[in-house]
């Protein structure tokens, strides 16, 4: 008896091949420890460098002479032919880095770095002015810098009230993740800027406070001299401190740091992503097929180790959270939130524990109105405050987890955001830019909770559908090109919610024919550093998210 075989089907077989090269492509990146490295060619940044110029010339000035030129050339040989710079070199300029960055080369170099300094001076006259900087917080830190070289007058820069140090459930909600630098540039201002005597004795009182939050986070993180792990913030804080002539053992320490981690060509970095980066790459590959490929077994053993065991005073977070960086690093309901995602769909029963004590803080950092923000409970701050996307994270763990959908914390949650929804049917983001990316999570996430008839998921599902490009691809749904990220993140929270595989086939096929060479994809610059004002590209995030959406996609067809 003769048998007939079915012939290939060309489509099938280059999707499965796309998964399977964008697997292996994105496990060359895996370390032994687990981590996924993406780390040459993405943390270099202007701000990071601005932050360690600044901080070195009140610190150590002769000392650190060769840093500092070492610096100034670096920038100077990065700003862009317009005049402006971009947070990461070699993109379209931004006016958040472009101020602070001819600012600081103003103060360490002016003679030398006169010319590029009166190029970015100019291209921050064409975009408006600090005043045309959509961010409030970002206005603030450029009006400091402005200060700093004569540009404004003391009077004219913000004041950080160091009284509030005297009451920390309120300075957590002013400041968040921002009480080091607020409150060691608030220590600068009580020494610099003029003060009413009324506000010199509110100063006075704050001041022992103030130093007790810095060196809370200091210690914190092992007293290695920096902040974050970041010179952007580390810098600022230095800078505080060296102007205040206060705690010379940090100011000593973040020296140090600053010359232990300068770039040879002059720069210095954002800081590590090392759970960012795995996260992304270790859910995209669970949802692609490999959740139980040996490999992920380091970066499943990798979180647990990362999990911290300690509450961060500062910010008065309870432990049991994660990271973006190592051990030490600061908490984030967002790593936190994907993290544990990630546990529960890898095998095994090492990470229960993990998974256990990161539901714990996640019901402990639940705001009092339902969502989440990034570290802060009841924080309003921008950029840390209550977040669409944030908050779906956390709801998306919190069923991973095998929370029911009806929990009072779900059902809080999701209360929350079908009042946080815009008119047209779109979520915001803090962390992603504009609303595709924000609009489908919220679709997925309450498609998972059962809920995707309901008039919240129906109506981010209508917009998911008239943000959709000819070609079957997803921008920004405000004008951008399509980017992998946002296309792979809308086919994901439209096959969850129970669309027809037919129906996201072009965005497929989109996907499919932007691969690179490597088999991998190309990332853009779809993240925000500071929304609206900075942003930056996570190459893990672009081949776990396109690896879900056709993981998913394949999993649907059959």
């Amino acid at each position: 008896m003769t048998m007939v075989q079915a012939d290939p089907d060309p489509f099938t077989d280059a999707l499965d091949k796309a998964i399977r090269e964008g697997a292996e492509a994105l496990f060359l990146a895996q370390r032994a420890d687990g981590v996924f490295d993406y780390s040459e060619d993405n943390l270099t940044s202007t701000l990071g460098t601005v932050g360690a110029l600044s901080a070195l010339h009140y610190a150590d000035p002769g000392g650190s002479a060769d840093l500092i030129a070492a610096g100034a050339g670096w920038l100077r040989r990065t700003q862009n032919a317009d005049g402006g710079w971009a947070m990461v070199p070699g993109l379209s300029s931004e006016a958040g880095p472009t101020a602070v960055g001819s600012a600081v080369l103003h103060l360490v170099d002016p003679v030398g770095s006169a010319e590029s300094v009166a190029a970015g001076q100019r291209w921050m006259t064409d975009f408006g002015g600090l005043d045309a900087i959509p961010h409030p917080e970002v206005v603030s830190w450029c009006r400091q810098y402005y200060g700093f070289v004569g540009w404004l007058a003391p009077e004219e820069m913000r004041r950080f009230p160091l009284e509030v140090a005297l009451f920390p459930g309120l300075y957590r909600r002013l400041f968040d993740l921002r009480v080091p630098m607020a409150f060691a540039l608030g220590l600068a201002q009580a020494r610099h800027k003029p003060l009413t005597g009324f506000q010199r004795v509110l100063a006075r009182l704050g001041k022992p406070n103030a130093l007790t939050a810095i060196r809370q986070v200091y210690e914190h993180e092992g007293s290695t001299g920096a902040w974050c792990e970041n010179a952007w913030v580390t810098g600022l804080v230095c800078t505080g401190l060296a102007r205040a002539d206060l705690a010379p053992d940090m100011v000593e320490a973040a020296v140090k740091w600053f010359r232990r981690t300068m770039d040879p060509d002059g720069w210095w970095q954002t800081g590590p992503l090392d759970a960012a980066w795995t996260m992304y790459a270790a859910r995209g590959l669970a949802e692609a097929g490999y959740a139980d490929d040996p490999r992920l077994a380091a970066s499943a053993g990798l979180f647990v180790r990362l999990q911290q065991h300690r509450p961060f005073l500062a910010f008065g977070c309870p432990p049991g959270y994660w990271g973006w960086a190592g051990t030490e690093g600061w908490p984030s309901t967002l790593e936190t939130s994907e993290i544990l995602s990630v546990l529960c769909r890898l095998p095994g029963e090492g990470q229960a524990r993990a998974i256990e004590l990161g539901v714990d803080w996640l019901t402990r950092l639940q705001d009092t109105r339902g969502s989440w923000g990034l570290c802060v409970r009841n924080t309003k701050v921008a950029n840390s405050g209550p977040c669409p996307m944030t908050t779906v994270q956390a709801v998306d763990a919190l069923l991973d987890a095998g929370v029911p959908a009806d929990d009072r914390r779900v059902r809080r949650a999701l209360r929350w955001l079908a009042k946080a929804q815009l008119p047209d049917g779109a979520f915001e983001s803090v962390w992603y830019r504009h609303h595709t990316m924000a609009t489908a999570a919220v679709l997925e996430t309450f498609s998972k909770a059962g809920l995707a008839d309901d008039g919240t998921a129906r109506r981010a599902r209508a917009w998911l559908e008239r943000a959709r490009l000819s070609d079957g691809s997803w921008g920004d749904g405000a004008g951008a090109s399509a980017t992998v990220e946002e296309t792979g993140w809308a086919i994901s929270g439209l096959l969850a919610s129970g669309a027809d595989p037919a129906h996201v086939r072009p965005g497929v096929d989109w996907l499919l024919a932007r691969r690179t060479p490597g088999g991998g994809w190309p990332a853009e610059s779809v993240h925000e550093y500071v929304r609206y004002v900075s942003r930056y590209s996570n190459p893990a995030f672009t081949q776990g998210m396109a690896l879900r959406a056709l993981g998913r996609y394949r999993d649907a067809v059959r």
